[in-house]
């Protein structure tokens, strides 16, 4: 008898979403199919999958021990997420070539599904940086007799949500900085930088809404800019490894001396980038916004606004909210308004109500029944007009001060 080849060996899943990507998050049920199509019989030990998520860390740095020695440091971390284990033809052990326990494949093509849970815990969102990954994935495996094993490995995508409606994400976010240049004896006048942004979380594609003002009293000519960088950081046997990366960034008019520029709500817009990992032990990613003057010849004036990247975008009423509330405080950080010191008076009730309507209003109803007669008595004309009485004078002094508070010591004054 002549066995049979295998032709393919496929992983999929079955999709929660109407992309056709397989995405999922802590809890969620990954579940999918082994596709086997195979050309004539073949016998078959074990068909197992093993499913893992793991976070790893790898990177070496060049160390000196003498004037001709040098060696190099390796560092390493590695957390596991989860792994899961399951068989879905034949038994556990593959080492036996033994003519018994094996299975008969015959031609043609062949589904094994398969279902695990992933943790309820939070798992890193999947990420692929410079130094380290974030990676999920199934491995199927299909183990014969006297033959090498055929190994398939398909990954999948993991997103650890970020809410950016959460009250630490929406609160505004702000700096002010100054810088004076010194060149030898002669001094300069200062380089003034302040910026805001109306909350700290947002999610890819949003535009990011930049209040600034820069006023240059130097005697150069400088620039104001803005970009967003992302920052990864890896952990290993007590060393941290820092990849500072440009995502996006924007220039504003130059000013010569003595301008100023201000920034209304200048747009930057967020490309896709992987969201914020914040809960690794071993992994962070992290954003921020800086807003800084290019000064030539000299140090930049900076500033630094911390961002986070979500996955859940903002709620219309959180942005509504946010945006009131951003708002009424930018006109009064900004624009140095204030509430005036006394109320104005309310309007008088001939204002309101004329001479004319409340005569109207008193006339009495006709009556029905004996329910409605009662209702017209001296009671129901003293509730008339009291409804229609007008208010008491607008006074911002009590006329009827309470008594007993005269003799009452008053507060020192601070």
């Amino acid at each position: 008898m002549v066995l049979g080849k295998v032709k393919s060996l496929t992983i999929s899943f079955d999709c929660l979403n109407d992309s056709n990507v397989p995405v999922y998050s802590s809890g969620d049920t990954v579940s999918g199919r082994v596709n086997l199509e195979v050309t004539g019989e073949i016998r078959v030990k074990s068909l197992k999958i093993h499913a893992r998520g793991h976070a790893k860390v790898r990177w070496t740095e060049s160390r000196n021990a003498g004037s001709n020695t040098a060696y190099t440091q390796n560092y390493t971390e590695e957390v596991e997420y989860f792994s899961h284990k399951d068989i879905l033809i034949g038994h556990e052990r593959d080492d036996d070539n033994s003519e018994e326990g094996f299975n008969t494949i015959h031609s043609g093509r062949h589904e094994y599904a398969f279902s695990f849970e992933l943790p309820q815990t939070p798992l890193a969102t999947s990420f692929e940086g410079r130094h380290g990954s974030v990676r999920y994935w199934v491995k199927a495996e299909l183990h014969r007799p006297w033959l090498l094993p055929v190994k398939l490995k398909k990954e999948f995508t993991v997103f650890e949500h970020i809410d950016i409606n959460t009250p630490s994400l929406l609160s505004p976010q702000a700096g002010t900085k100054e810088k004076t240049l010194c060149c030898w004896f002669c001094t300069s006048g200062p380089i003034s930088l302040s910026a805001k942004i109306e909350r700290k979380g947002y999610t890819p594609g949003e535009s990011i809404q930049i209040f600034a003002e820069i006023e240059n009293c130097s005697s150069r000519m400088v620039v104001p800019k803005a970009a967003i960088y992302q920052t990864q950081a890896f952990y290993a046997k007590g060393k941290m490894k820092e990849v500072k990366q440009l995502v996006a960034n924007l220039r504003g008019e130059s000013l010569s001396s003595g301008k100023t520029e201000t920034w209304n709500g200048k747009l930057l817009k967020i490309p896709p980038v992987s969201p914020s990992i914040l809960d690794c032990s071993i992994i962070r990613v992290e954003y921020s916004l800086m807003v800084y003057v290019d000064i030539p010849g000299a140090m930049d004036l900076f500033l630094n606004l911390p961002l986070v990247i979500g996955t859940i975008p903002l709620h219309p009423f959180g942005s509504r909210t946010s945006s009131v509330s951003s708002q009424c405080s930018m006109n009064m950080n900004w624009l140095g308004l204030s509430l005036p010191e006394r109320p104005e008076a309310p309007p008088s009730y001939a204002e309101v109500v004329t001479e004319e309507q409340r005569r109207n209003n008193l006339v009495p109803v006709s009556a029905c029944d004996d329910f409605e007669r009662a209702l017209q008595g001296p009671l129901f004309a003293i509730i008339q007009e009291f409804r229609f009485l007008p208010p008491p004078l607008y006074s911002e002094v009590d006329p009827n001060p309470d008594q007993s508070t005269e003799d009452r010591p008053s507060c020192p004054s601070r």
